[in-house]
């Protein structure tokens, strides 16, 4: 399956856990100011890559523990960044998904692809990005509106769970 992507950071330690591969998709209809990807919003610029290629790169790096999917939005590309969802937990891989939308926003689109992406990622980052709440102490996030929301957990309790937010660097 072909994504329009405008980056990829094969070992990534910033956007979650461990080593990653961080998949930046192209194109983004939020435009939150401040933002640190602007050349992602142009759904038409960046480039093309096959799913499959990119889970490759993935399965010959032993110390890849896991994948993000960033953006620009990855919801907007949400067939796409499913594929590369269920390839990485076939690796054995977590799955991290980065969105301008909140959870419940999504939870309300009637689109099958969203649906399925969010029953495949491990952890989401929610909200968009708000300078006026921008902050360099948050794990994981730039502002402090947004989400680290532990999705496996939060199925098996049957209510919101987030993941501890310590500090960067914080024990």
């Amino acid at each position: 399956m072909r994504i329009r992507v405008f980056g990829l950071v094969q070992d990534s330690i910033v956007d979650g856990p461990g080593l990653r591969t961080a998949v930046f998709v192209q194109g983004c209809s939020h435009h939150c100011p401040g933002c640190h990807n602007p050349g992602s919003h142009d759904p038409n610029a960046g480039q093309e890559m096959d799913t499959e290629d990119i889970l490759a790169r993935m399965r010959q790096n032993p110390l890849c523990g896991g994948l993000t999917l960033s953006g620009g939005e990855p919801f907007e590309q949400a067939a796409a960044c499913l594929a590369l969802a269920q390839g990485a937990h076939a690796l054995g891989k977590q799955v991290w998904a980065y969105t301008g939308y909140t959870l419940e926003a999504l939870r309300a689109m009637e689109d099958p692809a969203v649906q399925g992406l969010l029953r495949e990622a491990d952890v989401l980052v929610d909200g968009p990005y708000l300078e006026a709440q921008r902050s360099l102490e948050l794990k994981f996030r730039g502002s402090k509106n947004q989400r680290l929301i532990d999705l496996n957990a939060s199925r098996q309790a049957g209510c919101l769970c987030f993941l501890p937010d310590r500090p960067r660097g914080g024990r």
